[in-house]
């Protein structure tokens, strides 16, 4: 028998480490009445806020899922299946992929669920010339622009990066590697741009069909590129950031 005032936690699909904090949904939020509350007059805007939070840790745990090859690319999921998983109902799931299908990472499957889009090389190379052709001369507008200081208080967000890759965490690595890039951008004071940049580069993130795992070399790799990138904006060598910002794009998907 159910204790009244149970508690659901998010839990990650497949056993595998938690790609967000645990979620904990009160009965108010699953629309269930508890004692002290008048039937007819649930605490709306609470509940409300609850329930954007768990579709939002849905969403984010979905998308590490992605990250991290547990969905794999062209099979089909069913929103109650995944749900199962997580420890949550189907609809927080379902609302979650609704949001990553206007995003590209999934397309709805009528009556069976959502499959994973199956993505080549080609659209990679895609996404990075486009990013670049953003990030590139931005970039070097900054280089000549913004003073060391302001440069040196982003050092903790490439450390960050450098350290995801050191363990392995591919799901940490993407949002440590956004971060940066999010950071960098935002000195142009245009939120526009950051936006736009951003949602290219988390496409940019999604696993190929043939390759659904980032190797660790490549996240070394490319973490070692956002501390050579901040160390020559430091320096204000507009010679060298050239030279590592379009060899970081041209790796494809830092």
């Amino acid at each position: 028998m159910e204790q009244r005032g149970a508690r659901e936690e998010v839990r990650p699909p497949y056993g595998g480490a938690a790609p967000a904090p645990a979620v904990r949904v009160p009965e108010q939020a699953r629309g269930e009445h508890t004692h002290g509350e008048h039937p007819h007059e649930p605490p709306a805007p609470r509940a409300q806020v609850r329930r954007h939070s768990v579709r939002g840790q849905v969403l984010e745990a979905l998308r590490a899922a992605l990250v991290d090859g547990d969905l794999i690319p062209g099979q089909v999921y069913s929103a109650p299946a995944l749900g199962a998983r997580f420890g949550v109902s189907a609809t927080p799931v379902r609302e979650a992929m609704q949001r990553l299908a206007t995003e590209g990472a999934v397309e709805v499957v009528p009556n069976r669920g959502f499959r994973v889009a199956e993505r080549g090389p080609r659209e990679l190379a895609e996404l990075a010339e486009v990013r670049a052709l953003i990030e590139v001369p931005v970039m070097l507008r900054l280089a000549r622009t913004v003073p060391p200081a302001r440069w040196c208080a982003l050092r903790p967000l490439a450390d960050a990066t450098v350290a995801a890759a050191a363990v392995g965490d591919r799901a940490g690595y993407a949002e440590a590697d956004r971060a940066f890039h999010g950071a960098v951008l935002a000195l142009t004071g245009n939120r526009s741009l950051v936006a736009v940049a951003d949602d290219l580069h988390r496409r940019a993130q999604w696993p190929l069909m043939d390759n659904p795992v980032t190797r660790r070399a490549d996240l070394l790799a490319d973490a070692s590129e956002h501390t050579a990138l901040l160390d020559a904006l430091i320096a204000q060598d507009v010679m060298v950031v050239q030279s590592l910002v379009r060899e970081h794009f041209a790796g494809a998907d830092g």
